[in-house]
């Protein structure tokens, strides 16, 4: 038995559940997510619970999808219901970040400004160094911080670049210079 599948997913207020045999859809304040299941996973919807289960439960291979996807539907739920942030800092001398409609224009030390068009059902805040992700579907979320990270990531001599909030950075120590004398 899979210690997370066997886990029920309590269901808020608020939010509805439609389950078809490939695809479960979840829709809640925060919008609709839709989540397709592997062949041998089964979703039961009963009161305000949903239980997860596979077809052969000692299979490790099926223990595995079975925890997985547990996980996928739990994370829709709360997406739906109250939705997940990332927050991003900006270090360094003129590095800065603004949003303009639907685009985030980043300055990261290049001789050119980056231009990343912001995802549908995202929405994306700049204050002063901080760049704030929100969206509904953690999966994405978490990709879009991760690829304005990629543009520039932190290096390890002064700390410059981008970083999550609360990502702790090894520095190194520079060159060290020996004293020239007799």
């Amino acid at each position: 038995m899979s210690k997370i599948g066997k886990k029920p997913i309590i269901i808020p207020n608020g939010v509805t559940l439609t389950l078809d045999r490939e695809t479960v859809k979840i829709r809640g304040p925060q919008g609709e997510l839709v989540t397709t299941l592997h062949p041998k996973v089964r979703v039961v919807q009963e009161g305000d619970k949903i239980m997860v289960s596979v077809l052969k439960p000692e299979d490790r291979r099926q223990k595995a999808l079975w925890g997985t996807f547990r996980s996928l539907l739990a994370n829709a739920v709360m997406g739906v219901t109250s939705g997940f942030e990332k927050q991003l800092e900006i270090v360094g001398v003129g590095y800065k970040a603004q949003v303009t409609g639907q685009k985030l224009i980043m300055n990261l030390g290049y001789s050119h400004p980056i231009e990343l068009g912001v995802p549908a059902g995202m929405t994306v805040k700049v204050e002063k160094n901080l760049i704030i992700i929100k969206g509904n579907d953690k999966q994405a979320v978490g990709e879009f911080a991760s690829l304005i990270r990629s543009k520039r990531k932190p290096e390890p001599y002064k700390g410059k670049g981008v970083k999550y909030v609360g990502e702790v950075i090894r520095r190194k120590a520079g060159k060290v210079v020996k004293a020239v004398g007799g």
